[in-house]
């Protein structure tokens, strides 16, 4: 049974509704997992995702920040939704669906940003940013009785060298610092997590999922990091087939700094 999960940070789903549609238009994933939604639930766009047949609706959103929503166009019942550091924001919303007789728990994150200044003591975006990483120690990926996980989401940690356009000058940005990278790559190790978009691609390889809207042309200074992520069981890792990150949406019109990333099963 093939199936496609596609993550996005859509940075308000009411605003940029369009573009999802394109991306529904162009690739039609079974499943769509967005972020900052910035839309509390009674307002969320529920007609407009079934009239483009996606039946199945699970959110958590709150008004003007943050927000996870999952749609699908298969049966997903929701497990949780999680509250991280005592601080009731919408950070995640995790769900099952049932694959090939097998039942799979779909955890999708938005990760606090964490500010501009790298520095924990005088900035709480930044301490709140690694006590939320610290937190998803807590959330282990699932194999037991045949079972499977899937953790998706904009994670806003770029953690390996060529997951930025330059390891040297990001250092000391927020996103690729060291006490980010190393503490976000243990609890990814202690999970049981497995990064299906590095698994068969040369670390020297620059991945990138976001670019700017600083720059006057993205597209040309290409300065992207990659803060979007997708991670799965070890026991899915056979049935992954591959992923595509979807650049082309940055340039569409009114876009996210985000760009859609559609992972491929196989089960």
């Amino acid at each position: 049974m093939a199936f496609t999960l596609a993550t996005w940070n859509i940075n308000s789903v009411r605003l940029r509704m369009p573009l999802v549609e394109q991306l529904i238009d162009e690739r039609n994933p079974d499943i769509i997992c967005l972020q900052e939604t910035k839309c509390p639930d009674d307002l969320f766009p529920v007609n407009a995702f079934r009239k483009l047949g996606y039946e199945h609706i699970a959110i958590h959103g709150q008004k003007g920040y943050h927000g996870v929503a999952t749609v699908a166009r298969r049966p997903i019942e929701i497990v949780e939704r999680r509250r991280f550091c005592e601080i009731e924001d919408s950070r995640h919303i995790s769900v099952r669906f049932e694959a090939d007789g097998r039942k799979i728990v779909l955890h999708n994150f938005y990760v606090p940003a964490g500010g501009d200044e790298p520095d924990p003591s005088i900035n709480p975006k930044f301490r709140h940013k690694l006590d939320f990483v610290q937190e998803m120690n807590s959330v282990r990926a699932d194999e037991s009785d045949g079972a499977g996980s899937i953790l998706v989401g904009d994670l806003n940690v770029a953690p390996l060298e060529h997951d930025v356009w330059s390891h040297k000058q990001l250092l000391n940005v927020v996103s690729h610092t060291p006490v980010e990278t190393e503490s976000f790559e243990a609890m990814r190790k202690q999970g049981a997590w497995a990064d299906l978009m590095r698994l068969n691609v040369p670390a020297e390889q620059k991945i990138y999922t976001w670019w700017s809207y600083r720059a006057a042309d993205w597209q040309a200074s290409d300065r992207g990091r990659r803060l979007d992520h997708i991670w799965s069981s070890n026991n899915l890792v056979p049935a992954f087939t591959g992923y595509e990150i979807l650049r082309a949406a940055r340039g569409w019109e009114r876009p996210s700094d985000h760009v859609p990333v559609i992972a491929r099963f196989d089960l």
